[in-house]
């Protein structure tokens, strides 16, 4: 990090700065690892967690935020989000499916039915917005 900061004339409008910075660069990176999980990970969302760090780096961190969408592997999904808010088809299929998937297990797992009534409110609201999202 630069020990001395450009003056505030300088710094990009949208960028904080303070604590607020240091958290958001703290989440942005847990959202980065939590991304690169769920890349490798079944039913956990791995693109979910890169735009968001992305958006907590444009907040706190550009060089940050550069590294991740021009990163070779990571970067794509988030450009392509950025563009034109397009997720890929297989994506929302992958999503959808595995929200059914994990629907079932919570109701063979027995939980209480208003827990399964809100999750399944959740998971219909999330695979609307996916599958309404356009894929080029």
């Amino acid at each position: 990090m630069n020990p001395n900061p450009p003056p505030s004339s300088l710094r990009s409008p949208g960028v904080v700065t303070g604590p607020l910075r240091w958290l958001l660069i703290a989440l942005g990176w847990l959202c980065v690892v939590l991304g690169i999980i769920g890349i490798f990970t079944p039913m956990m969302p791995g693109t979910v967690f890169l735009i968001i760090a992305a958006a907590l780096f444009s907040r706190s961190s550009p060089r940050f935020e550069t590294w991740l969408v021009t990163h070779p592997r990571l970067g794509p999904a988030v450009v392509a989000w950025r563009r034109s808010g397009a997720v890929p088809r297989w994506a929302q299929i992958f999503g959808t499916v595995s929200m059914a998937f994990s629907f079932a297990l919570l109701v063979a797992m027995g939980l209480p039915l208003l827990a399964l009534v809100a999750i399944a409110a959740s998971f219909i609201g999330v695979a609307a917005f996916l599958l309404t999202r356009p894929t080029s």
